[in-house]
């Protein structure tokens, strides 16, 4: 199964994913996993599901450490996952950080989910060794 890890401090994330994705988690399309902190998603990396990880969702703003500090974290442990970040401010500045450490993606809140579930489905084909 596909796996996508979502990191966001705000609980009612999980749920709004969920809505959003319902189609795709009902057609067995991917399995969303979620972490309210960058600690506990670097958990859920070390966990016996990471192989399966095939992309990782992460807000740049939460309490300890932020999404900026959690990526380079990522990438040491998966160089090859794609790691999409999620900011309120979507600034120069922050989008070149993210990027210097290896986001591929940068979306800014409010998030357009049709966008979103776009660049998803570009993850899933590439997972899968589609197109």
């Amino acid at each position: 199964m596909l796996r996508i890890l979502v990191v966001d401090d705000e609980p009612d994330v999980e749920a709004l994913f969920r809505q959003q994705f319902r189609r795709e988690l009902r057609d067995r399309q991917c399995v969303l996993d979620f972490a309210l902190s960058a600690e506990a998603a670097l958990a859920k990396l070390d966990d016996a599901v990471a192989g399966e990880l095939i992309l990782l969702v992460s807000d740049i703003n939460m309490p300890g450490m932020s999404g900026l500090d959690l990526l380079p974290l990522v990438k040491a442990r998966r160089p090859d996952l794609p790691v999409f970040m999620i900011s309120a401010y979507g600034d120069g500045a922050t989008m070149a950080q993210a990027a210097a450490r290896g986001a591929s993606k940068f979306l800014t809140k409010p998030v357009d989910f049709p966008l979103l579930k776009r660049d998803v489905t570009a993850v899933l084909a590439g997972a899968r060794g589609g197109a």
